[in-house]
């Protein structure tokens, strides 16, 4: 789930980047040949889409939507490919999607979560220096209404439309904050997500969390890990568990700046077409280990396979899912866009993760019931037998 800006042929530019799960890419088209086009018009797929509308236009009996019909049958065609990984973004999403994979957004910089009842939305995360911790917001408490309008009984998108506006404006969120009702005013502004964080735990043990590898990763953790260091960290934990992946390029780079020179990550594409990122002389000569999970996804996986082959880094937790597919995301005429696996990524030794994954130097799961701890980023390390093995390498 890395942004390496390629061509094929003299048609499309493509940046490779990354979706929820895995290596993506967003891909553009620049220039289509007529004979291309003229392919496209009369493939099976085409015609038969084009048939079935016809039948619809002329009998059926009551209302249609091109646009919503259109979605559907994009959506079908990437779920018929039969691939986890491939999916269709309907247009009025896209425009989060590219947000997620930038790391900001306009908002007001908490994470919700619907409650059961759909009597109102949780805040999980509160992200530091936003308008919501300038305003007060903590974690747990439960938005009820926005503008004085309830939200028992809206979803999860509607609320989140009614929070968010354009940057500069305010917005008033009455929460319950235990069995009081709490009003306040928080500024839509610009928020960017703190993707990578660290700590520095007892023993000159730097900790770094990575929540994903998407835009500014790299600069976030190179700078996390420079900070470390030079507050006298003798070793570093990077965690990667529930990291979905992110930009190849941004792994490159934090791969880069820790190993040695040799050979860092290869891709094949669909066409057999190779192409392969080096590290340079220089690296970190420190002791390291991850921590990783079943949710470590693609270029998390990639991270810690990458360090272990290197025997740069123990591996710690439990084994992880076993993505070795990267995806290029095509933005459609409409503003729509499908993200389709497109080829293969293989580790600095050849070995391709997909359906393997990473079995840990150190192999033992997390208590189910610290799994959202975990997830949220408040799980206390004392609870954390995960974290606790790798600080344990170095003490």
């Amino acid at each position: 789930m890395k942004k390496l800006w390629i061509t094929l042929g003299v048609i499309l530019l493509v940046a490779v980047s990354a979706a929820a799960g895995g290596f993506a890419a967003y891909a553009k088209a620049s220039m289509v040949y007529a004979e291309q086009l003229e392919a496209v018009y009369d493939s099976k797929v085409t015609s038969k889409t084009a048939e079935v509308q016809q039948y619809v236009d002329a009998y059926f009996v009551g209302e249609s939507e091109e646009a919503v019909l259109a979605d559907a049958a994009a959506s079908a065609m990437i779920d018929a490919l039969n691939d986890e990984w491939s999916y269709y973004i309907p247009a009025d999403s896209y425009g989060l999607y590219t947000e997620q994979m930038n790391n900001e957004y306009v908002g007001i910089g908490v994470v919700i979560t619907q409650t059961d009842d759909l009597s109102g939305l949780t805040v999980q995360e509160v992200t530091v220096g936003s308008p919501a911790e300038e305003a007060g917001v903590q974690v747990f408490d439960k938005i009820v209404a926005v503008e004085g309008d309830p939200v028992v009984g809206k979803s999860l998108d509607e609320v989140r439309d009614l929070v968010r506006g354009e940057s500069g404006t305010f917005v008033n969120i009455t929460f319950l904050r235990g069995e009081e009702e709490v009003t306040l005013t928080v500024e839509r502004r610009l928020v960017e997500a703190v993707v990578a964080s660290g700590t520095m735990m007892d023993g000159n043990i730097g900790y770094i969390s990575i929540t994903n590898f998407d835009s500014k990763c790299a600069d976030q953790t190179i700078a996390c890990i420079e900070s470390l260091v030079n507050q006298g960290a003798e070793a570093l934990v990077f965690d990667v568990r529930n990291n979905p992946g992110g930009y190849k390029q941004e792994l490159v780079k934090v791969l880069d700046y820790l190993l040695p020179e040799g050979e860092l990550f290869r891709m094949v594409s669909s066409t057999g077409q190779e192409m392969i990122d080096r590290s340079g002389p220089t690296h970190l000569d420190i002791p390291m280990a991850v921590l990783v999970n079943l949710d470590s996804y693609s270029a998390a996986e990639f991270f810690a396979a990458a360090l272990q082959e290197y025997d740069a880094a123990e591996i710690v937790g439990s084994k992880t899912y076993g993505k070795g597919y990267y995806q290029l995301t095509y933005e459609l005429s409409d503003g729509s866009a499908i993200v389709m696996s497109s080829g293969t990524y293989y580790t600095p030794s050849g070995v391709s993760l997909a359906g393997v994954g990473i079995t840990p130097d150190i192999e033992l799961e997390l208590d189910e019931d610290y799994y959202p701890d975990l997830y949220y980023h408040r799980l206390d390390p004392e609870l954390d037998n995960q974290l606790q093995a790798a600080l344990d390498l170095f003490r």
